[in-house]
């Protein structure tokens, strides 16, 4: 993780998973952090959620659990041994999410079914450019095994999703994010922020958009959605609730997303950042998303390609 993957006080190490389950249509949430406060012991701590589609979603917390540092532990053994995140209450590693927290527990099989999707600039990571980065090494990944709510099994096979890594500072001023599966071959990542930086914090959200179809990646240059041309042709996006949008333009296509959290479908979650601020993030892994991808031809937009899909999106929507 480079020079983001560090030891130093105020940082922020986040690994997440979302998945939805193709026979039940109940998605799933297994967030895992490291955090090293500005003043403070370092810790980990965490949360998995389930999202029926007939009932309300069920969250639980596990940690803090203080960062021992100590090698000969079993939990910094199995870290060395299987990288990812450890903690006594979860795992969360390329291969496996095993965990408990509260009324859930869960042991799952992972394995990734695309290459990794950088959806902020490669750049970005090697020189530090950013207050945070993210990106999902497990794209279209295959989650398979058990989930226990109350002692009563939910079966999970062969569910879709994505496992992904944030690292930085902390969390943006104002966030939206977005997972979507669109069709077998179609995967669209989005992030749009606003920096905490006193300075940044008027200006509107950075957008970074990328859309894998059939193995390739669009706009073609990774910086291309959040900064244009020159600073023109900026992708834009509307973080609130319940529905958020984003609209742009680059190499003769033009794509409008619509998102929409509907509130019996999501979940609120407070965040801390390591200097101790706080924010709130608006979760559900059973959201709507609508897209309309068109190309220029003849001089006029004409539609390419339209997917909406109900109901099996992942996606948030963070404030302050």
């Amino acid at each position: 993780m480079g020079a983001y993957n560090s030891a130093r006080p105020g940082r922020l190490n986040v690994w997440y998973s979302t998945f939805s389950d193709p026979v039940t249509g109940t998605g799933y949430w297994f967030h895992h952090e490291l955090v090293r406060p500005v003043d403070g012991t370092p810790y980990t701590h965490g949360w998995a959620a389930v999202y029926p589609p007939d009932t309300p979603p069920v969250i639980e917390y596990f940690g803090p659990h203080p960062l021992s540092g100590d090698p000969w532990s079993r939990v910094d053994a199995a870290a060395a041994e299987e990288p990812g995140f450890h903690s006594p209450s979860a795992v969360a590693t390329a291969r496996h999410l095993r965990g408990r927290a509260g009324r859930l527990a869960w042991d799952l099989e992972v394995s990734a079914g695309s290459a990794p999707l950088h959806t902020f600039p490669r750049l970005a990571w090697r020189r530090r450019l950013l207050p945070a980065v993210h990106v999902v090494p497990q794209v279209r990944a295959r989650c398979s095994g058990s989930v226990r709510l109350d002692g009563t099994s939910l079966p999970v096979a062969d569910a879709v999703g994505a496992g992904a890594r944030i690292v930085g500072r902390g969390n943006a001023h104002r966030w939206a994010w977005l997972h979507a599966d669109l069709d077998d071959d179609t995967v669209l990542e989005v992030v749009a922020a606003v920096s905490t930086l006193p300075l940044l914090r008027r200006l509107p959200p950075l957008v970074f958009l990328r859309l894998r179809r059939s193995g390739r990646d669009w706009p073609r240059g990774d910086w291309r959605s959040a900064l244009g041309v020159w600073g023109a042709g900026r992708f834009t996006a509307r973080p609130e609730l319940p529905t958020w949008s984003v609209q742009g333009r680059a190499g003769g296509h033009r794509i409008t997303v619509r998102v929409h959290l509907p509130a019996e479908r999501r979940t609120a979650v407070a965040y801390t950042d390591p200097d101790g601020s706080g924010a709130t993030c608006h979760n559900s892994e059973r959201a709507d998303v609508h897209v309309r991808l068109e190309r220029r031809s003849a001089g006029r937009w004409r539609t390419e390609r339209v997917w909406d899909v109900r109901g099996t999106a992942h996606a948030e929507v963070g404030l302050r």
